[in-house]
């Protein structure tokens, strides 16, 4: 890991003590004041909820400038790699800093092939849980499942042979993924295809039966390579966050990931495009499609109405990813040959909002949620299953955020302070 820049020092003072902290700066001109010694010399800590001011790492995978609009995996824009890169590309870029070359290439792919099964004994897990059981529920139980029957990711050598350690990670929750929806609608399920890619391979999965004849449609392999690509990783987000947090206190890979599919679960971050859906069908049904009558609800501070997919924690400008999915989600619609109500009120309504003063002057942009949802419905894939599409694009970043948190030389068990509030000293009567 490169070393920061060293900028100088920040002076605290406090009931006239003084003391100094360092300053440094990343790669894009960051700056951040190292307070690792602040409890030590002051006795103070630092009060920060949901740590949007406080930097755990330094990181060399993925950098973010919410204020301009800038996402890159490991220097490369998010635009070029959507346009010029399938997924398993992006996947070994995060993984091991590099774009892979021909031999590389092909090696991964047919890694991931070669370990796109699940372990026969595994099948029988799927029979447990009733049909209506969340997806997102089954795919965390299986990737911490995995860690049973492949102990040997116990090893502490990790570094040695990533790649068959990782794509068996990348390919069988894929696999277990499509597993889960053939269960919850009771079809048999779908083994994968030696001679179809990643992509194709899990399209396949998910919607042959017997009784038909599906083929897999270049355009939605394509939208797929380029919603996943879109969703690999995203910084020190929240499911990344607890994907470290488990892994700091030594738990395996497999424990680690299945931690971030949990939180990722959430519809504050990998649930929001489900929202999206559900929304516009309410606006459909309840406002009877008033986009007007929608926006000034989302304006009135009485109104706990908000729209949903629409603004973003770190995005203050226009999200690099929306532009994208929305272009995607154009297309599948236009092949799938259908219409599609939803998307015409969408495209009215994120009009509506950035011709509106009150949403850009608070920097409330389209996210990509906005528009993904959307792709994944038009494509055939049912709401319950939108997070665990997320849960899928994401699962190179946390591996490749994990394996670079057990070999920062900085690093520590996670363990926040807090403000202690309650009660003092109390005696018993």
């Amino acid at each position: 890991m490169a070393e920061v820049k060293k900028l100088g020092t920040a002076k605290l003072t406090y009931e006239g003590n003084t003391i100094e902290l360092p300053i440094f700066e990343g790669s894009e001109h960051e700056k951040a004041v190292d307070i690792r010694a602040l409890r030590k010399e002051t006795g103070m800590i630092t009060y920060d909820p949901g740590f949007v001011n406080t930097g755990c790492c330094q990181s060399e995978i993925t950098y973010i400038d919410g204020e301009e609009g800038i996402l890159r995996y490991r220097g490369y824009d998010i635009n070029d790699l959507a346009d010029n890169c399938e997924f398993i590309d992006v996947a070994y870029l995060l993984i091991h800093g590099a774009l892979p070359n021909k031999d590389q290439r092909d090696e991964f792919s047919r890694d991931l092939n070669h370990h796109s099964m699940l372990h026969e004994d595994m099948r029988h897990f799927f029979d447990a849980y009733p049909d209506h059981a969340h997806p997102m529920a089954t795919l965390s139980a299986m990737a911490v499942s995995l860690s049973t029957f492949y102990p040997e990711l116990e090893d502490a050598s990790i570094q040695e042979n990533i790649d068959f350690k990782v794509t068996r990670l990348l390919s069988k929750l894929r696999t277990a993924a499509a597993f889960s929806y053939k269960k919850s609608i009771g079809h048999p399920i779908v083994y994968p295809k030696h001679t179809l890619k990643y992509c194709e391979n899990f399209l396949n999965m998910m919607f042959w039966t017997p009784v038909n004849d599906y083929q897999v449609d270049p355009v939605l392999t394509k939208a797929l390579n380029k919603l996943l690509i879109l969703h690999a990783d995203h910084e020190q987000n929240c499911s990344a966050s607890v994907v470290k947090m488990v892994g700091s206190a030594g738990a395996n890979l497999y424990a680690s990931i299945s931690a971030g599919i949990c939180a990722l679960w959430g519809p504050l971050h990998g649930g929001a495009n489900q929202h999206v859906i559900e929304m516009l069908q309410r606006i459909i049904v309840e406002d009877k499609g008033n986009v007007k009558a929608v926006i000034e609800r989302a304006k009135d501070k009485n109104d706990p109405f908000r729209i949903m997919g629409v603004g973003h924690r770190v995005y203050k400008s226009y999200d690099p990813r929306a532009k994208v999915a929305k272009q995607m989600c154009k297309d599948v619609v236009a092949r799938m040959g259908t219409s599609d109500a939803l998307l015409d009120l969408a495209q009215e309504l994120e009009e509506a909002v950035l011709a509106d003063d009150y949403f850009v002057s608070r920097g409330l942009y389209p996210n990509i949620d906005f528009y993904t949802g959307l792709t994944y419905r038009a494509m055939g894939i049912p709401t319950d299953m939108f997070t665990v599409m997320f849960a899928i694009g994401r699962i190179p970043g946390w591996i490749a955020q994990w394996l670079e948190m057990r070999e920062d030389p900085h690093g520590r068990i996670g363990r926040p302070r807090q403000i202690y509030t309650g009660p003092n000293l109390r005696a018993m009567n």
